[in-house]
């Protein structure tokens, strides 16, 4: 056995002891940053390590500094865990080391790309024919789409922003619901197009029809991007898409659909309802890494205009070797990346279609399965209507919601977040991981009373 095979062999047993570990494991970190660093060591070394002992190093010093992304009762933040499938497929990619820049460079990565990207237009219920990039998540995947809006709805009144940048060109207006989520805001911030005029949001987040109608109606007609939301992040809810999307093509605007978690309803028949009028949209975002539960990273940009995409996204070099039909680095903003279109076709084909539409049911049965549960503890109220993943509670005033969140940490069953959302704090549940079953929601419930009895 040599070094690299020796090193990989400890790899893998330490990764299966920490799976395996995760159904009992206290699902929050249990060592700080400086105890970690100390673990690791400070000094660099002058001389060599072996590849083995370097991996035991940092499983054994790491492994208690690790939070339990993995585990079914982690629902902080909206992270998925990862499918089996898309786990093994991702340790591939690295032992095959791609750049999945260009067709010619790797045949291979190039056509689970091309067939990763025609299931997931097909499950989404998105134009066959759409431009499909594979970025390093939902911010990127905003930022890949706006950069195609900007330039289309900017080339519509002949400027040429590719060409001639932003200065001294018309400005770009961006309209979006008063809770669209942050990475938008940064999106439109890293494109030059500063913040978004912000539309008047409905007690769930969802943008209002009319108040989006009569700010598309204010002033001269202009180069226009409207951006709207699958999933709001504390309440789950959908923009209003048949009422919003129709006003906004009726005003000459692009239509982006941040659907970072929520536009995987489309992937089901029973929730499918909830982006019905999205797929008229110009582009839309998302997550593998949220509710497909591929590995970071990988989000996904879709553009209706695929040739809009590639405009936008495309990059020359005389060294690179052009296919005709087109590269990936032609959808994405990075040269050199990972094969994430891996780990999407093996989950996708290990789930098929009927998998992918039960993973997305079942997580939302969850949720509804912990707001009837906190409905039932003594003064708790659950703020939002449960029409998807997520889940947000109050229990009184903020401050005995902040110490119920404190004492659920401490007691290490779960790790769910707190957050402020329409003015009070709140405990959200995000219910985003494959491996999650009722036996988990079932003792996190468990640990939200014992939490809520002692605060």
């Amino acid at each position: 056995m040599d070094e690299r095979e020796a090193a990989l062999h400890r790899a893998f047993d330490h990764a299966v002891r920490w799976l395996a570990g995760l159904s009992e494991r206290p699902v929050p970190a249990r060592a700080s940053v400086e105890e970690v660093v100390r673990a690791l060591g400070t000094d660099l070394p002058d001389d060599p390590t072996p590849a083995p002992e370097v991996v035991d190093l940092l499983a054994t010093a790491g492994e208690p500094g690790l939070t339990a992304f993995p585990s079914g009762r982690f629902y902080g933040f909206v992270v998925g865990g990862t499918h089996p499938a898309a786990l093994a497929a991702d340790w591939l990619v690295s032992a095959w080391d791609q750049n999945c820049v260009m067709r010619a460079a790797s045949p291979a990565y190039a056509a689970a790309e091309d067939i990763a990207a025609a299931w997931l237009l097909e499950l989404l219920r998105l134009p066959a024919t759409a431009g499909v990039g594979f970025t390093t998540g939902a911010t990127m995947a905003n930022f890949t789409c706006l950069a195609a809006a900007r330039d289309t709805v900017l080339g519509r009144i002949g400027w040429n922003a590719a060409r001639d940048g932003l200065s001294g060109g018309p400005p770009v207006r961006v309209l979006a619901g008063a809770e669209r989520h942050i990475s938008v805001d940064l999106a439109l911030r890293y494109l030059g197009l500063g913040e978004p005029e912000l539309i008047p949001a409905d007690d769930q987040g969802r943008i209002r029809p009319g108040d989006l109608r009569q700010a598309l109606s204010d002033g001269e007609p202009r180069p226009t991007i409207v951006v709207l939301q699958a999933g709001n992040v504390h309440s789950g809810a959908f923009d209003p898409f048949p009422q919003t999307v129709s006003a906004a093509h009726e005003a000459g605007a692009w239509v982006h659909v941040d659907g970072a978690f929520g536009l995987w309803a489309a992937a089901s028949p029973r929730l499918a309802h909830h982006t019905e009028g999205c797929q008229d949209a110009d582009s839309w975002a998302t997550d593998a890494h949220k509710t497909l539960n591929v590995p970071y990273d990988c989000g996904v940009a879709v553009v209706r205009d695929a040739g809009a995409l590639r405009a936008a996204m495309s990059q020359q070099g005389a060294y690179l070797i052009h296919d005709a039909h087109g590269d990936p680095v032609d959808t994405v903003p990075e040269l050199s990346r990972r094969g994430r279109a891996f780990t999407v076709w093996a989950v996708l084909r290990a789930l098929g279609r009927r998998g992918v539409g039960d993973l997305v049911e079942g997580l939302c049965a969850h949720a509804r399965a912990f707001a009837t549960g906190i409905g039932g503890i003594d003064g708790a109220e659950v703020l939002n209507d449960v029409v998807f993943t997520q889940v947000c509670a109050a229990f009184g005033d903020d401050a005995r919601t902040d110490r119920v969140l404190a004492r659920l940490l401490d007691d290490g069953t779960a790790w769910i977040s707190g957050s402020t959302w329409r003015g009070r704090r709140i405990m959200r549940i995000s219910v985003s991981n494959w491996s999650t079953t009722a036996d988990d929601v079932a003792r996190t419930l468990d640990a939200i009373r014992r939490a809520a009895a002692a605060a």
